[in-house]
């Protein structure tokens, strides 16, 4: 199982939304489709071609906000993404 398919499995779980690198929730991101604008300083903003849904992150550290992640979830769900 990959490091993409590991992080996707956790944020799909749901249970660990406090302990998220920052790293893996942008991982996920891009494998599920999402295109990287960046924004201004650490602010990064993912989108995906034709979804009005925006995911607007910055960083705490080396960690996500917890309240971004669920942010990351919600289309997931919604849409029924998977990773490539």
């Amino acid at each position: 199982m990959s490091r993409a398919e590991k992080a996707f499995a956790r944020l799909l779980e749901g249970r660990s939304d406090a302990n998220f690198e920052f790293s893996d929730v942008c991982l996920v991101l891009e494998r599920a489709g999402f295109t990287l604008r960046q924004g201004k300083g650490s602010q990064q903003i993912w989108f995906k071609k034709g979804d009005a849904e925006i995911n607007n992150l910055q960083p705490r550290g080396s960690q996500a906000k917890a309240y971004q992640v669920k942010q990351v979830r919600d289309p997931i769900h919604k849409h029924q993404l998977e990773i490539d």
